[in-house]
């Protein structure tokens, strides 16, 4: 886990990332406005979503066949025939055609994606907040700074004179066992 500077940094990023991918939404998909007295100029709003027709390879009850596609075989062969013999002037036609930005949403899915937005800033925000709290060295003055530094040196020393005791009392006990093991003889 990495450090809370990086934390921080890194939960700054992505508010960043937040702040800027909500502005192009609003920007590339809001609905146009309408003003009285004047016809409306904005194009079609986004379809909404349909269910995709069933599969060929799914399962069909028995005796029945498969519904005819509109662009069958000879059809097919008709358009690839077509296309074949313009493609130039087919490519230029997809490049006009092609909208250079998506169309606007409904106004009740761009409010709710705002909505989306909103939250997510917030909730970014305050993850920000939190990692700025939880740093050290806030409301704490540099005296009281460094009263608790000299205050966790000298429990450092403390631990390290026990640390050292403890050392010296396994070195003795290493050594009685050595005497112990020597004085001791094996039995015929």
């Amino acid at each position: 886990m990495a450090d809370r500077l990086t934390q921080l940094q890194d939960a700054i990023d992505n508010q960043l990332t937040l702040m800027y991918a909500s502005i192009n939404y609003i920007k590339t998909r809001h609905p146009y406005g309408d003003i009285p007295g004047q016809p409306s100029q904005a194009p079609p709003p986004a379809p909404l979503p349909v269910a995709a027709p069933p599969v060929a390879s799914e399962s069909l009850p028995n005796g029945t066949q498969p519904a005819q596609q509109p662009n069958g075989p000879a059809q097919k062969a008709v358009s690839q025939a077509v296309a074949t013999a313009q493609p130039a002037a087919s490519e230029q036609q997809r490049e006009q055609q092609a909208p250079a930005e998506p169309p606007p949403e409904r106004p009740e899915a761009f409010n709710a994606a705002l909505h989306e937005l909103a939250r997510d800033l917030v909730l970014q925000e305050q993850q920000i907040e939190l990692l700025i709290n939880s740093l050290p060295g806030l409301g704490n003055s540099e005296a009281n700074q460094e009263r608790r530094m000299k205050a966790l040196e000298a429990e450092l020393r403390e631990v390290e004179r026990e640390r050292a005791k403890a050392e010296d009392e396994r070195e003795s006990m290493v050594d009685a066992l050595g005497e112990v093991l020597a004085g001791t003889r094996r039995v015929p």
